[in-house]
């Protein structure tokens, strides 16, 4: 029989997506407030790889992944996704179109997850209403895209980011601070 233990705590991420800087830049700010200090924010990385949010947001989208100094604990992931849902909902027009996209998620040693308000068959369900996404596994000694990862989380740009992040956890396991979100 194995020994029951929590889990490492978890290297904390959101994807940010938008048209406008100022928006991303306030956005960015909320989630400093939320989450603690930031320890990095990528480059702009043209979005392109669907039409999904074009209707909503806009053409001419780019993507930034911030990550967190401080560690998460891994069942906070839901409550999370609500103060993320809860921003866009901030940011939003009149008409209740989004501004910003934020897809916060989770880095593990093992692997990379999205929280999400979509079920499928790859998504278990955790709690009210939030679903985790199993988008890459490390393997290999790189992060690897799976049958139904997203094209944009599959690109090596992406996964040479998570990579650094990888690297970047490991030092923060040693630390061991954790933010209570």
């Amino acid at each position: 029989m194995g020994k029951v233990k929590e889990p490492n705590p978890a290297k904390l991420f959101v994807s940010l997506i938008a048209s406008v800087d100022a928006i991303l830049h306030q956005g960015i700010e909320d989630l400093r407030i939320a989450f603690g200090e930031i320890d990095f924010i990528s480059e702009k990385l043209l979005f392109n790889f669907t039409d999904y949010y074009t209707q909503e947001m806009g053409r001419d989208l780019f993507r930034r992944f911030i990550t967190f100094e401080s560690l998460i604990s891994i069942p906070l992931l839901p409550e999370i996704k609500w103060t993320t849902n809860r921003l866009e909902e901030k940011y939003s027009t009149s008409v209740g179109n989004r501004r910003i996209n934020m897809d916060p998620g989770y880095l593990s040693l093992e692997h990379v997850i999205l929280a999400t308000t979509k079920g499928f068959t790859h998504r278990p369900y955790l709690r009210e209403g939030i679903y985790a996404d199993l988008t890459l596994i490390y393997r290999n000694k790189s992060f690897q895209p799976l049958e139904w990862t997203y094209p944009d989380y599959r690109q090596k740009d992406v996964i040479r980011l998570f990579n650094q992040f990888r690297k970047k956890y490991l030092e923060g396991l040693k630390g061991r601070s954790t933010h209570p979100c």
